[in-house]
């Protein structure tokens, strides 16, 4: 199993790539950014920092639209890092919950994103690639050139999607029943499109904070930091029930049940402990969708995610114990896991 980091981009940009640093030197493979234009400082930017200053670190968003940047600007910006820093980019690909709806615009279709997903990773990777009726290539790009390019997903016709197209799935949340589901879904998906399943990375994120021990007032706290993270799953947990319904065979109740008391969204305290959006979210729900507590109940957590097929768990680091769980997990959780 691999390990990631994932933080917004948050001025200083100092402070994120010292953090990425940080997480290189603890195991960590893989270091990813919100990607959300009004709301944080641009990514690709902090990126070509980043790289410059670690040597193993692949890096990317978690995740871009196809509606915020047109695609061959995506694909040239990713074809440039990596041609500078070698093949160590990943374009991580969504709807645009938050970097669309801040702008006054709606989430991108899942036709969009799949137009997208093969521009992006063929002009990425060097070849041509069709933009509407002109088919254009990089001439700049030299051999051996990749771009993979991993969705995230929840709604059943986006798994489909991902199993179909994706190099990669991204799930953010960690809940293992639904884990276990939604991974199926894709991996029948890549099986169904004649695809090798094994061929589609895994990578669930979700919000890790480790606690001494498990006292009631420590897991509080853990909990209040990591409540935002509901409030965000919630956001699009919404707009599937909006599209099939409150009970649905198409979604899990496990899925919709807790957004019953959700009231509003306020993308200003997105993604950020202490949001007051998201006092609607149950500890049941922080406990299921998260990591909390000690460090063997972490350890414990992610050997029951990757006996379900995944292949990285990125860790969303927005708390006020950002290099205390970065150090834990690369002196005591990495290492138990990965051997």
């Amino acid at each position: 199993m691999d390990f990631g980091l994932v933080l917004q981009t948050d001025p200083p940009a100092s402070r994120v790539i010292s953090l990425m640093k940080r997480a290189e030197r603890n195991g960590f493979s893989y270091g990813w950014t919100f990607d959300s234009a009004v709301l944080w400082q641009e990514p690709f930017v902090i990126y070509s920092q980043i790289l410059a200053n670690t040597t193993r670190l692949k890096v990317g968003p978690m995740v871009t639209n196809p509606g915020t940047r047109t695609w061959e600007v995506t694909a040239s910006t990713f074809a440039t890092l990596n041609d500078m820093f070698g093949n160590r980019t990943v374009c991580g690909i969504g709807r645009g919950d938050s970097a669309m709806r801040v702008a006054g615009r709606k989430p991108n279709t899942l036709a969009r994103i799949s137009e997208a997903m093969k521009v992006i990773r063929e002009l990425g990777s060097g070849r041509e690639a069709d933009l509407g009726g002109t088919v254009v290539r990089f001439p700049w790009i030299g051999e051996g050139a990749e771009l993979p390019v991993w969705m995230a997903a929840y709604g059943p016709k986006a798994l489909k999607m991902a199993g179909e197209e994706a190099d990669g799935f991204i799930l953010q949340l960690a809940d293992l029943y639904l884990t276990e589901s939604m991974v199926k879904a894709v991996k029948d998906a890549a099986v169904a499109a004649g695809r090798d399943p094994a061929e589609v990375t895994i990578c669930v994120a979700a919000p890790a904070y480790v606690t001494e021990d498990d006292s009631p007032e420590a897991l509080a706290h853990a909990r209040e930091q990591c409540r935002w993270f509901g409030g965000m799953v919630g956001n699009h947990v919404a707009d599937l029930v909006s599209k099939y319904g409150e009970h649905s065979a198409q979604v899990p109740d496990e899925l919709t049940d807790y957004i019953k008391a959700r009231e509003g969204y306020d993308y200003s305290h997105h993604g950020r402990s202490g949001n007051p959006d998201t006092q609607f979210v149950p500890d049941e729900i922080v406990d299921r969708f998260c990591l909390i507590g000690p460090v063997e109940r972490h350890i414990e957590k992610l050997e029951a995610l990757r006996a379900l097929g995944v292949d990285q768990f990125a860790v969303y680091d927005m708390h006020d114990a950002q290099e205390a769980v970065i150090d834990a997990y690369g002196t005591r959780v990495i290492p138990a896991v990965v051997g």
